[in-house]
């Protein structure tokens, strides 16, 4: 019994140990500090950092502060969780079925013109705006509250597209 008492305690021994991972082989990540509701936008006192195993990483995982502070959640964040990429979006300027102004820009001239947004976004998104008037689409970026830029001065920052099918 003792033997085998030895023999079990060493075979434990010698897994935990397989499993252990040295501090080198960890990374930091950054995770909220706390429960963040869905739609809130996060600062700096709501997120902290925590080490994870390098084989738990992810390119999707945030490592850098400056990717998730002024972002919105897109849905309920849990303390000390990793945070993906795709968790957080730019904070909502335009909503779905808003009357926005239209920016039309082109060399020595501009023009604006009321529409209705297609989908939500926030600065920098290209959402599909609907020109009431002769009820065609357009693929906008958003430049701030109920404005967006239509035509070549017009660059989004990504390249979703967000449109009401």
């Amino acid at each position: 019994m003792t033997l085998r008492f030895i023999l079990a305690l060493a075979f434990c021994t010698v897994a935990l140990s397989a499993f252990a991972q040295a501090p080198d082989n960890q990374v930091e990540l950054i995770v909220p500090a706390h429960d963040i509701a869905r739609g809130a936008v996060i600062t700096e006192s709501d997120v902290a950092t925590k080490a994870i195993a390098t084989l738990r990483m992810n390119e999707q995982l945030v490592h850098n502060r400056d990717d998730i502070v002024g972002k919105e959640a897109k849905r309920a964040l849990r303390a000390g969780e990793p945070l993906r990429l795709s968790d957080l979006k730019h904070p909502t300027l335009i909503a779905k079925g808003a009357t926005i102004t239209m920016v039309f820009e082109a060399p020595g001239i501009s023009l604006t013109a009321i529409g209705r947004a297609l989908a939500e976004g926030g600065e920098g998104d290209s959402i599909a705006v609907l020109n009431p008037t002769s009820y065609r689409q357009v693929v906008a970026v958003i430049t701030g509250p109920g404005t967006v830029r239509v035509g070549p001065g017009a660059s989004p920052k990504t390249n979703e597209i967000a449109a009401a099918k």
